[in-house]
């Protein structure tokens, strides 16, 4: 299954700033990026060599549940999506201020 740069492109949607992951990045450079539901493993560690020029260690995946939220009287719930901690090996780093 072969899957070219543009698709590679989108694989990615948006990285994560938080607390916990810019912790992660400090002490472990880890990365964390919101991506497609539908992504494996190798597609994400390939999109993230492509986009930001680095060689990737490891990827751990989880699925994040929906929240099921009122608003007003009728109840709603969140979308279902994928997280990705991206490790990468010594001596690279990802800047998101320059990205």
């Amino acid at each position: 299954m072969s899957i070219n740069k543009y698709q590679l492109a989108g694989v990615l949607e948006s990285p994560i700033i938080s607390e916990k992951s810019t912790n992660a990045a400090e002490k472990n450079n880890q990365f964390v990026f919101k991506v497609q539901k539908a992504a494996s493993k190798r597609h994400i560690k390939n999109a993230v060599e492509l986009m930001f020029s680095v060689e990737v260690d490891s990827v751990h995946v989880l699925n994040v549940k929906g929240k099921q939220k009122r608003v007003g009287k009728s109840l709603g719930q969140r979308s279902d999506w994928k997280k990705a901690y991206v490790k990468l090996k010594a001596g690279y780093d990802i800047e998101f201020s320059a990205a």
